[in-house]
């Protein structure tokens, strides 16, 4: 062991006529402990929330969607699937035609995204077919329509019941040709509850075969493809947007909510900032016990001077006593806080309403990066707080140290 952290050590564990500074040092410690438990649980919840969320998310949605645009040559729809298959990794591949209508029911009407899947590849592609809470996904047949389970409930329908629907290009002939706007009706197949009230009441799904009729559009509007491994989704958008250039607009399951994501991750930082103001204020409290230590200690630098310690070395004591108080305080908050989290997996201290919400308790996430990244941070307050009073113990002259004993 070097003699500097040594001496380090024993500064800030044997202070029997330092008192104050030893509880100075104490409160430190146990600021830093809190501050990092507190920053463990809270980046754990977000982690919890937001895995939560894209469970959900892309639980329901494809992991790319390929959308058609002005540039967009016939050639071009008619490779995507070997467009797909060339990416690696493809688990599903589906064209869809998709567009805005108005369902009409004896008891409401509304406006809602239809969305239409080839019904032989839904599964691959979509959650839609395992949300399924009664009925089934329409067949090849035709004729039929899946509702989400609010949407359903508005609009007062059931299997079986019949719904109407009108498109914005019916309603364009009959305002234009002054004739009745041409109702599309459709039997209500299934009813799908995906946990995202969005969803379930906006979004309305049928064959890519009866999107075609109603939207009077002979080509698909793109495709979406689901992969084995979601990670690889920006790879996969780089290598189509490299293959197609601006013949499609590639968007990953996060561009796809990228500003809901964008929030989250907002939020996340800010929560991140705001706590570390307590390791901050522990960091100060540490700046004041080793100023004091300086000056309780002058004698012994002088001394350690004169035996021919270097100035880096008594900046090193001091810098010692940093560290060991931000290690120390790190293992105990990250001890304390991965304690929390596991009572809150097993015993739901924090319990929600299941009435209300779709999960019982706040879900926490712990990822190996925020362990790795909220003690190096302490670590670095901590290094910081030890500057001042390492360079004023390091500038004192052995005469004037040792001049008074």
């Amino acid at each position: 062991m070097r003699y500097t952290l040594h001496i380090a050590r024993r500064y800030l564990l044997a202070k029997k006529e330092a008192g104050f500074i030893t509880v100075i040092s104490l409160i430190s410690v146990i600021g830093v402990t809190v501050g990092v438990a507190a920053l463990v649980v809270v980046l754990s919840v977000f982690n919890g929330f937001s895995a939560l969320v894209t469970d959900i998310l892309v639980g329901f949605d494809p992991h790319i969607r390929i959308q058609r645009t002005a540039e967009t040559a016939p050639e071009d729809l008619s490779s995507l699937d070997s467009a797909a298959a060339s990416l690696g990794g493809v688990t599903g591949i589906s064209p869809y035609v998709s567009g805005k209508g108005m369902l009409i029911s004896p008891r409401s009407s509304k406006v809602v995204m239809l969305r239409g899947l080839d019904p032989d590849r839904v599964g691959d592609v979509s959650g839609v077919a395992d949300a399924m809470v009664d009925g089934a996904y329409p067949d090849r047949n035709g004729g039929g329509i899946v509702l989400g389970f609010n949407l359903a409930d508005k609009l007062g329908l059931s299997i079986g019941d019949t719904v109407h629907i009108v498109t914005a290009t019916g309603a364009h002939d009959a305002v234009m040709n002054f004739i009745p706007p041409e109702l599309h009706a459709f039997r209500v197949t299934g009813v799908y509850e995906s946990d995202n009230k969005e969803y379930d009441g906006m979004y309305a799904f049928m064959t890519v075969t009866d999107a075609h009729r109603i939207f009077r559009s002979p080509a698909v509007h793109g495709a979406d493809i689901r992969l084995a491994d979601i990670g690889d989704a920006g790879d996969a958008k780089e290598r189509l947007e490299a293959r197609y250039g601006g013949a499609f607009a590639v968007q990953t399951w996060f561009d796809l909510h990228r500003d809901l994501y964008s929030v989250m991750q907002i939020e996340r930082w800010t929560a991140f900032i705001i706590l570390s103001l307590i390791i901050g204020v522990a960091s100060f409290n540490l700046m004041g016990s080793l100023t004091m230590t300086v000056i309780e200690k002058t004698r012994d630098i002088g001394i350690l001077k004169a035996m021919g310690a270097r100035d880096r070395d008594i900046r090193s004591i001091f810098r010692f006593e940093a560290v060991i108080v931000g290690v120390t305080g790190s293992a105990l908050g990250v001890a304390l806080g991965l304690l929390v989290c596991e009572l809150q997996v097993r015993y739901h201290l924090f319990a929600l309403d299941p009435n209300v919400y779709i999960i019982p308790a706040i879900p926490v996430q712990v990822r190996t990066g925020d362990l790795i990244i909220i003690p190096a941070a302490t670590l670095l307050l901590c290094t910081v707080a030890s500057y001042f009073p390492s360079k004023r113990a390091s500038a004192l002259p052995p005469s004037d140290a040792v001049r008074w004993e």
